[in-house]
């Protein structure tokens, strides 16, 4: 799986939500050993210590424990999970409310516009 990234933003932080994303969707399953910094920045294409750096805000935000002996696993806390799994929603939901404003349309009609897609595909 290959990780997109953007000259716009800290490349730290990019790695950081998109593993995050990777670890709520169930790429990395909760309790499962998490790859090493030197197998993710392979695959990144970045430096170590930038992929470091984006392990140490997993850490932060409690998605991956770190275990001197074992290396990194993904939590098993459903709760961190669930509020990770929220607050990428919400970021995204913001992001298409805010592209939507961009084409002239108000957050309640983006709103309606989002509500009549999902009813068209349930039809």
């Amino acid at each position: 799986m290959d990780f997109e990234l953007q000259s716009s933003r800290p490349i730290w932080q990019q790695l950081a939500e998109q593993l995050a994303r990777r670890i709520v969707t169930g790429v990395y399953p909760p309790a499962s050993r998490f790859p090493t910094v030197r197998e993710l920045a392979a695959e990144a294409g970045v430096n170590p210590n930038t992929m470091q750096r984006a392990l140490g805000q997993l850490e932060n935000e409690g998605l991956v424990i770190t275990n001197r002996t074992a290396g990194r696993t993904v939590t098993e806390d459903v709760g961190v999970l669930d509020a990770m799994r929220k607050r990428l929603a919400a970021e995204l939901t913001e992001q298409f409310f805010s592209a939507m404003k961009e084409l002239g349309f108000t957050r309640a009609q983006a709103a309606e516009l989002a509500a009549a897609d999902k009813k068209e595909e349930t039809t």
